[in-house]
């Protein structure tokens, strides 16, 4: 699975109607939140710490006679191979595999699982990828092979670009428009899917729509390739209670609300701001406070651009922070770069470290304000869900 935005979200909600059907499913989430094992998932569960341990040492291995010939090989390749031995030894039924960046090149595409799924193409990873949409296109539509059946939600050039590839190699292809909303409250959307009718979507964001039409013809498409069924029931149940940690997650802090999502580019920004806007009514009265970070290689004037072009973020308090990442934004220089760009906030305020950041928004919105929203780098918002939320599953062993 390729993709600019929506790749997770098609994964959280093809894997859980999937396994609403009895199928056991291996998926690939990624990036991690809070612990590096949640990148490889058994039915919904992180690999355990001693499976992990024991991959990456029988990898390790192998990888230090592979270097002598080809090379160090790369993080992510290190991480692939773990994968695919842990998926090797799991009994699967099926494996829901997400490419790490871009397609033609990525670790991922020495494996072929028969349905190849592209939900979108925007510009993003511009120095690796290519300068263009058509450029990024073509990296992402090459996971399509022969004889795969291919799904893919994008539209205008990129869709024309995936359409020769998947008419070169006789691959059939689906392509799908966004489900038509029907509504949505505090807690998720209804859309109309065909054959399925109204049907409840657990994930927040009219963004959605477009990511279970994608979800949905892939699963016809594994069901038409003979690799795994999920009925009407099995879907419907699935896609009311996906789950996709950091993605428009709202939790409930002390009282208070806190918003997390990623929104890293331009897309995924404005997608955010749209949610901000449906979502207002439901949440608590009174300005937003904004914690935001970022990577200093991101188009981060697109996505301050994007987040303020609805009316929701008017008044907001921003907190601009850093994280323990090499490529990260100094906080003095985000908040420069909101200061530059918006006039309609209350203030910018700089707090080096993220979870200061945090506890200054919290306490403005217990002074009257309304939710908090942590967003602009899933380094963030992992960084904020290790502090907030202790799921037993996710913690890692002090090094």
């Amino acid at each position: 699975m390729a993709g600019t935005n929506g790749k997770g979200s098609v994964l959280a909600l093809a894997g859980s109607a999937l396994r609403a059907a009895g199928v056991r499913v291996g998926e690939t989430p990624k990036p991690h939140l809070v612990s590096y094992r949640e990148r490889v998932t058994i039915d919904g569960h992180p690999i355990d710490v001693e499976d992990f341990t024991r991959h990456v040492e029988a990898v390790l291995a192998v990888a230090d006679r592979v270097a002598r010939r080809h090379g160090d090989p790369t993080e992510f390749e290190l991480l692939t191979a773990v994968v695919f031995r842990h998926f090797a030894e799991s009994d699967l039924d099926l494996a829901l595999v997400e490419v790490g960046l871009g397609g033609r090149l990525d670790a991922t595409h020495a494996w072929d699982g028969g349905v190849a799924v592209v939900t979108n193409v925007a510009l993003d990873h511009m120095d690796r990828l290519g300068p263009t949409v058509t450029a990024i296109a073509r990296e992402k539509a090459a996971i399509i092979e022969r004889d795969d059946r291919a799904v893919t939600g994008a539209d205008g050039e990129a869709l024309e670009v995936i359409r020769r590839r998947a008419r070169r190699l006789g691959a059939p292809l689906t392509v799908v428009d966004p489900a038509p909303v029907l509504g949505w409250d505090r807690d998720g959307l209804d859309v109309e899917l065909p054959r399925l009718g109204p049907t409840r979507i657990g994930l927040r964001g009219r963004h959605q729509a477009a990511n279970v039409a994608v979800a949905d013809a892939m699963l016809d498409a594994l069901e038409a390739a003979g690799i795994a069924r999920a009925d009407a029931e099995a879907r419907r149940s699935g896609y009311a209670t996906a789950t996709w940690p950091g993605r428009l997650e709202l939790l409930d802090v002390d009282g208070a609300e806190v918003l997390l999502d990623g929104a890293h580019n331009p897309a995924g920004a404005a997608a955010l701001a749209l949610a901000l806007d449906d979502l207002r009514p439901f949440l608590a009265p009174g300005p937003l406070a904004l914690v935001v970070a970022s990577m200093a290689d991101k188009d981060v004037d697109g996505v301050i651009d994007a987040l303020t072009r609805g009316d929701v973020l008017r008044g907001a308090t921003v907190f601009a922070t850093t994280v323990a990442a090499a490529r990260a934004m100094p906080a003095a220089d985000l908040a420069a770069r909101w200061r530059a760009r918006d006039s309609n906030l209350a203030a910018v305020l700089v707090r080096d470290d993220p979870i200061e950041a945090l506890e200054a928004a919290l306490a403005t919105a217990r002074q009257g304000s309304g939710a908090t929203v942590v967003a602009g780098s899933l380094y963030l918002v992992g960084a904020v869900r290790a502090h907030l939320v202790d799921d037993p599953e996710l913690r890692d062993p002090s090094p």
